[in-house]
């Protein structure tokens, strides 16, 4: 089953963890055995859609401050593939979505849980920006360019975070869940899983704490273009779910 998925990414300390959530990434990468990946991580932005192709092995962009040296000295040999990177193109393209190819090395939207899923970096990813100021139903039209590509055997991932609001991150991972972070993941939750794609698209104005939640798109639209991605006539399930940490980030992840 290659059908796209949402993957929180965790944070840099994902790198070394041995966690619920790695052991989840763990058993993700045994069961999906892709030939390629597509990875639009919340990291990686641009005003245009901008594809990182290569064929050489990925340099990593340790996008993170103030952590050890071990942090900055992670590797993952990863290779790109100019060849998914232009088919990726081409269908984006052809649904008038603008465009471009332009290498930047993979972040820690990418390397922290593809090094659980895929220990062995024996996988090409092809890594695609973001762009948070697009309307959701840009987003959504951006991974409906990119539908069926599993049937080529290419996984389209999302990464990022459905919360993401820093200023209210608890250092301690235990910290009891901030009632309005539970309110808005809940909610995400009952929409994706009902596929109620008018209720998503207006997260914004509907969501309760919406604006809280999401003080900023970058980490939720990967949500939305892996949806987009995924088959209307598939239901959307639950692929991780755990209880909230760090009072407010939640590893909720989805197949669609």
């Amino acid at each position: 089953m290659l059908s796209p998925v949402f993957l929180a990414h965790g944070s840099p300390f994902t790198i070394f963890e041995n966690s619920e959530f790695t052991r989840f990434l763990n058993r993700f990468g045994q069961a999906h055995r892709p030939r390629a990946i597509v990875i639009f991580s919340a990291h990686f932005e641009n005003e245009v859609t901008t594809i990182a192709a290569t064929d050489a092995v990925h340099e990593l962009e340790y996008d993170y401050y103030g952590f050890p040296p071990e942090y900055y000295q992670v590797q993952y040999p990863a290779r790109g593939s100019t060849i998914v990177a232009s088919i990726v193109e081409e269908r984006l393209r052809r649904h008038g979505i603008p465009v471009q190819q332009k290498y930047r090395g993979i972040d820690h939207g990418v390397f922290p849980i593809m090094r659980h899923a895929y220990p062995e970096a024996d996988i090409p990813i092809v890594p695609v920006s973001v762009n948070p100021f697009l309307t959701a139903n840009e987003q959504l039209a951006i991974g409906e360019a990119l539908r069926g590509l599993e049937q080529e055997g290419i996984l389209v991932i999302g990464s990022g975070f459905l919360s993401h609001n820093l200023y209210e991150f608890d250092r301690d991972p235990e910290s009891p869940p901030r009632a309005w972070a539970a309110e808005f993941i809940d909610w995400i939750r009952e929409k994706v899983l009902a596929r109620d794609i008018a209720s998503l698209v207006g997260y914004e104005t509907i969501a309760p704490h919406a604006k809280r939640a999401v003080p900023r798109a970058e980490h939720f639209v990967p949500l939305l273009i892996a949806l987009g991605s995924g088959s209307p006539d598939k239901k959307p399930r639950v692929l991780h779910d755990e209880a909230i940490k760090h009072g407010s980030m939640s590893n909720l992840s989805f197949q669609f």
